[in-house]
């Protein structure tokens, strides 16, 4: 797969840095829901919200260009059936990935989970690179996810059925990655972004519905604060990173952007600890100096000589290819 955007990768990486910090805040915000409505409840409505969000951003741009004499872009109506076939695949990676991360979060601590789900990108990137250097620093952010998984989870039962739910999560990011990179490259703006979150969404509702929950979600709008909060989850756990990650995608070579994310386990303990008072000891310091280690080995490898592009292109493996 070509990217056309792999002469900026400094952008690149700060979009990943972006989604990083906002999605692990806002995974740690949505766990002060799960008590009331369920963890699935809240994927559904964070993806819902968020497609709304988005589906009417991209709405009021096209409005404001067409007013300016432009031309309005083309709808979903008329995409081709491989732009339809790539967002499907993508809101179905989307919609799965987050309900199955939300089911691991209700059970055991963020951190531990983004550790035990970096398996699914670790192993995209270890399968995307060919050359030594990016070796190493794949290298390095295992070693990082292997000590913070363990000190999550020394000392305490562990959930293994969370452990488990995380790892299911872990192989639908990773083909999130892969759809994600498609759609960037088919479906031109966010719009695709939007229509495959409310496609992510639509696919896990009939499971929400049917796992009991506390209470329906609906008892949110008695509470504007409940509102309110479910409405920043959206935002900080789906809208910003999500839309900061397909722009990373259009700007970054996927093995870069695979061994980038590294730096997400970090963020989730740090977030896990300052939010919901999960407690980080010196072992997890020492993960997240590892991971902080291989994003800035990548970020060094990637930008270092003027055209990333040109060094990579003999260099390219070939793609994984998406499930048809």
């Amino acid at each position: 797969m070509s990217h056309t955007a792999h002469q900026r990768p400094a952008l690149g990486i700060m979009f990943v840095l972006m989604s990083c910090s906002s999605l692990q805040f806002g995974a740690a915000f949505a766990v002060t829901l799960f008590p009331l409505f369920g963890a699935l409840a809240i994927s559904v409505s964070r993806l819902a919200v968020a497609s709304l969000v988005v589906g009417s951003a991209v709405w009021l741009a096209a409005r404001w260009r067409a007013r300016r004499g432009g031309t309005m872009p083309p709808g979903a109506l008329s995409w081709s059936r491989e732009q339809w076939r790539a967002v499907i695949t993508f809101g179905m990676a989307f919609g799965l990935m987050n309900g199955f991360f939300y089911c691991a979060i209700d059970r055991i601590p963020i951190g531990l989970a983004v550790a035990v789900e970096f398996l699914g990108p670790l192993a995209l990137a270890s399968m995307l690179t060919r050359r030594l250097r990016d070796g190493v620093w794949v290298l390095c952010a295992l070693a990082g996810m292997l000590v913070l998984g363990y000190e999550a989870a020394a000392g305490k039962d562990t959930d293994y059925l969370g452990l488990a739910f995380a790892l299911i999560a872990g192989v639908f990011w990773a083909l999130y990655i892969r759809s994600s990179a498609k759609v960037g490259t088919l479906v031109p703006g966010a719009s695709g972004l939007a229509v495959a979150m409310l496609i992510g969404a639509a696919f896990i509702t009939p499971v929400a519905a049917m796992v009991p929950a506390p209470q329906p979600l609906w008892n949110a709008v008695q509470d504007p604060k409940l509102i309110l909060l479910i409405f920043g989850t959206a935002m900080f756990a789906s809208v910003i990173p999500y839309s900061a990650e397909l722009m990373a995608l259009r700007h970054l070579p996927e093995r870069v952007f695979s061994v980038l994310m590294s730096v997400e386990p970090a963020i989730a303990a740090i977030a896990g600890w300052a939010l919901l008072n999960q407690e980080t000891g010196p072992m997890r310091w020492v993960a997240i100096c590892l991971l902080m280690t291989a994003s800035v080995g990548i970020t060094l490898t990637t930008t270092k000589g003027g055209s990333p592009k040109q060094e990579d292109e003999d260099e390219d493996p070939v793609p994984v290819p998406l499930p048809e």
